[in-house]
C-alpha cells in the first residue's frame, strides 16, 4: 500500500441547516448512479469550474511551472512496465499534486469519472494544475493495483481512496473511495483513464459545496 499526503493547517466548520441540504442531496443522488452524468450534473462541474477560477490565488504561470515527470520514463516493453510507472505516480499523490508521468499516455488519451469527459492528456495536466492549489491536509491511498487478467484486453485497476479539504471559505471535506482503469494500447500507452467511485455524481457534487462533507463509510 503507497500513501502519500500533504500537509497544512485548517479546521471545519458546519451550520445547523446542512443536516437537511445533506439529506435532500442523499436522496436525490439514489436516483443517479454516479457512472453517466446527467446535463445538469455537466452544467454544475462547469460551475464548480469557473467558481475555482475565481477563487484561485494562483496566475496561469504558477500553475504551468507545476512539475511533470518528463523525460524520466523507463523502457516501457509490457503490462507490469506501465503497473510500475503508474504506482511511482500514486506514490507522488498525482492525483493531489499534479506530477504524473505524461509519457505513458496516448496524446488523445480519454479521461473520464462521474462528472466529465474529455480527451487529451495536456488538458488534464492543466486540470489538475487548477485544483491543486485549493488541495489542504489532503492524502491519496492507493489500497491495491493489478493488470486485468483477460487475455483478451491489457489493462490496469487502481483502488485508492481520496481525502482533502478545499481552500474555499465553507471549507468542505472531500471523501471517495474509487477504482482507475487504465487502459493500454499494443504499444502500452494508456488511451483511457476511466474512474468510478463509491458515491454517485451528485453526492460528490454535494461534498463540494459543504452539503455531504463527511467521511465515506469504507
Amino acid at each position: 500500500m503507497a500513501r502519500a499526503t500533504a500537509a497544512g493547517p485548517l479546521t471545519l466548520s458546519f451550520s445547523n441547516n446542512r443536516k437537511s441540504n445533506s439529506c435532500r442531496f442523499r436522496c436525490a443522488a439514489r436516483s443517479n448512479n454516479g457512472r453517466d452524468a446527467s446535463p445538469a450534473i455537466k452544467i454544475v462541474v462547469e460551475g464548480v469550474t469557473e467558481l475555482l477560477r475565481l477563487f484561485s490565488s494562483k496566475k496561469s504561470s504558477d500553475r504551468d511551472s507545476i512539475e511533470r515527470n518528463r523525460g524520466q520514463m523507463p523502457s516501457i516493453s509490457c503490462v507490469e512496465d506501465v503497473l510500475e510507472v503508474i504506482q511511482d505516480d500514486y506514490r507522488r499523490a498525482y492525483f493531489l499534486t499534479g506530477n504524473f508521468t505524461v509519457d505513458i499516455y496516448a496524446e488523445d488519451c480519454l479521461f473520464e469519472d462521474p462528472t466529465i469527459k474529455f480527451r487529451g492528456r495536456d488538458r488534464y495536466g492543466q486540470n489538475l494544475d487548477l485544483l491543486v492549489p485549493f488541495f489542504d491536509k489532503a492524502s491519496l491511498e492507493l489500497e491495491k493495483i493489478q493488470k486485468d487478467l483477460s487475455p483478451e484486453t491489457s489493462s490496469i485497476l487502481a483502488s485508492w481512496k481520496l481525502r482533502t479539504y478545499l481552500k474555499l471559505p465553507w471549507r468542505p471535506l472531500i471523501s471517495i473511495k474509487g477504482q482507475t482503469t487504465y487502459n493500454l494500447d499494443k504499444n502500452y500507452k494508456i488511451t483511457r483513464h476511466s474512474e468510478s467511485w463509491n458515491i454517485s455524481a451528485i453526492e460528490a457534487i454535494g461534498q463540494i459545496f459543504g452539503f455531504n462533507s463527511r467521511e465515506i463509510d469504507v
